[in-house]
């Protein structure tokens, strides 16, 4: 996995970029909003990166922020979503905006990204709201990856029939590692 790109900008384009690193130039797809903070060429450039492998390319794609990148790995996991619809929807506002977008489940502003239709917008809606939640004002936005234990635990708890809140309430300072030692541990609580 290459995560991080750190060099000289050699070439800067409406759609990607190359950077020089160690005498080898790699080539990075990006969104409209990382190219906003990609110097000129010829300007030192560190990009985080996500490395695709398919059958006939290795596709590297870069990003300004680490949050950008989580955000694109998120998009991607949506049925129907690939790396080019998801850099089309991180060329639509700031992570942190797209990010409220989809936690407020505005799906027309989803919509006015080219190439995103009624359809992918709510699917993006409906499959990634559970799993950013937005915090107000500059407090960091949570995204929780689908593997975490307390995220298994929480779907579990959904599940079972406890709303999103309750489920949280339940999680809230619960030992275990595991998510059936936190579920565990949530059951006994409801109960008393």
């Amino acid at each position: 996995m290459i995560a991080l790109v750190a060099g000289e900008v050699a070439v800067r384009r409406a759609d990607h970029v190359v950077v020089v690193c160690g005498g080898v130039g790699y080539r990075l797809a990006v969104s409209a909003e990382t190219l906003r903070h990609v110097p000129r060429a010829g300007a030192p450039a560190t990009l985080h990166s996500h490395l695709i492998v398919r059958d006939d390319a290795l596709l590297l794609y870069g990003f300004a922020t680490e949050e950008e990148r989580d955000l694109f790995l998120l998009l991607i996991g949506v049925q129907g979503v690939g790396p080019k619809m998801a850099l089309a929807v991180l060329s639509g506002g700031p992570p942190r905006e797209l990010l409220a977008a989809v936690a407020g489940g505005d799906v027309a502003r989803l919509q006015s990204v080219p190439g995103i239709g009624k359809r992918t917008a709510e699917r993006i809606v409906v499959e990634l709201r559970e799993k950013v939640g937005a915090g107000p004002g500059d407090d960091p936005i949570v995204i929780m990856r689908a593997d975490e234990p307390r995220a298994l635990a929480r779907d579990g708890l959904i599940g079972l029939g406890f709303s999103p809140q309750e489920a949280d309430a339940l999680l809230d300072g619960a030992p275990g590692d595991t998510p059936e030692a936190l579920i565990a541990h949530a059951l006994k609580v409801a109960r008393r």
